[in-house]
C-alpha cells in the first residue's frame, strides 16, 4: 500500500494548524479498495484540486473528507478532531449534478438556513444577499426545477455558501456547463476564496485548474500518485502516471 505524506505548503502553515487532515484513510467497497492508505492535510485558505484519470477515487475521496461516506481504515480529523455535527456544519459540498428541493429558488436558500438554526429576518437577509451574489435575485419565486442546467448550479453554489462554511467542496461543478455559465461558477467560487473560504475541489480541466488552483491532489487507481504546489506539479510531474494523464495518454503501469 502506499503512504504519501502530503502538507500543503501556506505562508500561515507555522501558526494555524491544519483545517482537515486524512491519517491512513483508506475505503473498500464490493471487495475492491477505492481509497488506498491516504494521509495529508489541508491548511485554511488554500485552494486544492483533485485530479486524476476516470475511476480513479477522486469523487469517493471528497465523499470522504465531508464526511458522507465511513472510511474502512483511517480517520478524517477537523481542526484536530474526528469530524462531527459541528464539523460537518462548517463545510458544505456542491455535486456535479445539482439536487433541487421542490419548491421556489429563495425556499430552497430558507430551507438550508432553517437546517442550521438561521430562522426569522436573519434567514431572509441571508438568503436575500446569496440570491443577489448568484444572481438569482429576479427569480426568487420560480420553481427551482425550471431553472437552466447553469442557473440550478448556481443555486445550488448559493445554497452552499448561504451558511458561511469554512470549507467547501466541489465535485466537478462546472462540468456540463456552457463557457459562460462555468465563468459565473468560477466567480461566485472566487468571491467565496476571497471572503476566507478555502476550496477542495475536483476537476479534469487543465484551464480551470490553472484558474482556480493553489495545491493539486493527483489520484491514479485509489492511490496518491502526486502532491504539491499546482504549477510545479503542471511543470515538472515526478510520476509517470501524471506525465500520462497530463499529455492525454493511457497510463499502464509495468
Amino acid at each position: 500500500m502506499r503512504d504519501m505524506t502530503l502538507d500543503m505548503p501556506t505562508p500561515d502553515c507555522a501558526i494555524a494548524p491544519a483545517l482537515l487532515a486524512c491519517e491512513g484513510l483508506s475505503f473498500e467497497a464490493g471487495g475492491k479498495r477505492l481509497i488506498d492508505n491516504f494521509t495529508l492535510a489541508i491548511h485554511p485558505g488554500r485552494r486544492t484540486l483533485i485530479m486524476g484519470p476516470n475511476g480513479a477515487g477522486k469523487s469517493v475521496l471528497l465523499r470522504l473528507m465531508h464526511g458522507l461516506i465511513t472510511p474502512t481504515g483511517g480517520h478524517v480529523l477537523w481542526q484536530g478532531r474526528p469530524l462531527d455535527r459541528a464539523a460537518r456544519h462548517a463545510q458544505a459540498m456542491v455535486f456535479q449534478r445539482p439536487v433541487m428541493l421542490r419548491r421556489s429558488v429563495l425556499a430552497n436558500l430558507k430551507f438550508a438556513l432553517t437546517v442550521r438554526g438561521i430562522t426569522g429576518a436573519a434567514r431572509a437577509r441571508q438568503a436575500t444577499e446569496a440570491l443577489d451574489l448568484a444572481r438569482l435575485g429576479d427569480m426568487a419565486r420560480r420553481p427551482a426545477r425550471v431553472l437552466s442546467g447553469g442557473e440550478q448550479q448556481r443555486l445550488a453554489l448559493a445554497r452552499a455558501l448561504v451558511c458561511q462554511p469554512r470549507l467547501l467542496f466541489l465535485d466537478e461543478p462546472t462540468s456540463s456547463l456552457d463557457p459562460a455559465s462555468t465563468r459565473a461558477i468560477e466567480d461566485l467560487i472566487n468571491a467565496a476564496h476571497a471572503r476566507g473560504v478555502s476550496i477542495v475541489m475536483v476537476t479534469h480541466d487543465l484551464g480551470q485548474a490553472r484558474r482556480m488552483g493553489d495545491d493539486v491532489l493527483f489520484l491514479q487507481n485509489g492511490t496518491l500518485a502526486e502532491a504539491g504546489p499546482l504549477q510545479d506539479v503542471l511543470a515538472a510531474p515526478k510520476t509517470a502516471a501524471t506525465r500520462a494523464w497530463l499529455e492525454g495518454r493511457l497510463y499502464t503501469a509495468l
